[in-house]
């Protein structure tokens, strides 16, 4: 007797075709997608981004546009109102947006001629922060100016020593401390910093910032003559210099008297240049160029 193979239909179906097929049922309404498959000139956008449940439309669509833009583009705000309708407020406040959820890096830096300019990185994937053991906290992207996560601490591992303190905690003087001590494994990739070292050791870059030194001369301090040898704890070694070899105020400010408070650095809303304000807007050049008002 045959065995019958159980594997292998017992008749013949006959095809599917036309509106009988059951993936091609009327739809009543919504969205149907009619896709081509791109193979030149495209961009791959993370739904992180496209659908991001706290960010504006507008900045979701800056963010897309400035992620298909090529290496060394301009992405100032004054480049971006003269190619899109919105104007420079919107945009400047989309961008502030995005530099809060990690998908914009803007770092501050001063020209040979003292001028202080803007370094723009886009990143299509924000950091993401975990707790050490990563299971006790969830993770979540986070911006450069955040404050850290309120993680368990770690046992078992001696605490840092202190690093001086800022007279000003400015969320744009410690966006650019951060920013200068995440920048220093470019120059030994020793001086990788966890976030955690990042967060305590930002206070102390932000008081030598205080005291006029440019970011170029606090990366130079803290990454001259390192040890030949394997470094066990750079962000140790990092507290003390920042605190050994604090330097004093300027000459102009009396060393006694306490140093007075700053107004925090804010981006230009007409030309992406850096100035002191109280508040977010235009810097003196670009106030001093608008219309008087009659």
């Amino acid at each position: 007797m045959d065995e019958q193979n159980p594997s292998a239909p017992p008749r013949a179906h006959a095809p599917v075709t036309g509106s009988k097929h059951p993936n091609r049922r009327p739809h009543s309404g919504g969205l149907i997608h009619d896709n081509t498959r791109h193979t030149t000139r495209f961009t791959v956008i993370g739904n992180h981004l496209t659908q991001h449940p706290d960010l504006s439309l507008l900045a979701i669509g800056l963010a897309c546009h400035i992620q298909s833009l090529p290496k060394g583009s301009r992405v100032d705000i004054k480049t971006l109102a003269a190619r899109f309708p919105e104007g420079a407020t919107r945009i400047a406040a989309a961008l502030r947006e995005l530099e809060t959820h990690g998908y914009l890096r803007r770092q501050r830096e001063r020209t040979p001629g003292g001028r202080i300019v803007t370094r723009t990185t886009s990143c299509n994937q924000p950091t993401v922060r975990r707790c050490p053991d990563r299971s006790s906290c969830p993770a979540r992207p986070v911006g450069p100016a955040e404050t850290p996560a309120k993680c368990p601490p770690r046992t078992g591992r001696k605490p840092l020593p202190a690093v001086p303190q800022p007279a000003c905690t400015a969320p744009a003087l410690l966006r650019t401390a951060t920013d200068l001590l995440t920048d220093l494994r470019r120059r030994d990739p020793r001086l990788l910093l966890s976030v955690d070292d990042t967060a305590h050791l930002a206070p102390g870059v932000a008081a030598w910032l205080e005291r006029d030194l440019s970011p170029a001369a606090v990366h130079q301090a803290l990454t001259a003559d390192l040890p030949p040898e394997g470094l066990r704890r750079p962000a140790a070694l990092l507290a003390h210099r920042l605190t050994a070899h604090l330097p004093p105020p300027p000459p102009f400010r009396a060393p006694a008297s306490p140093l007075p408070v700053r107004d925090p650095l804010q981006t230009c809303e007409g030309c992406d240049r850096a100035f002191r304000a109280p508040a977010p807007g235009r810097c003196r050049d670009c106030r001093s160029g608008l219309p008087e008002v009659a």
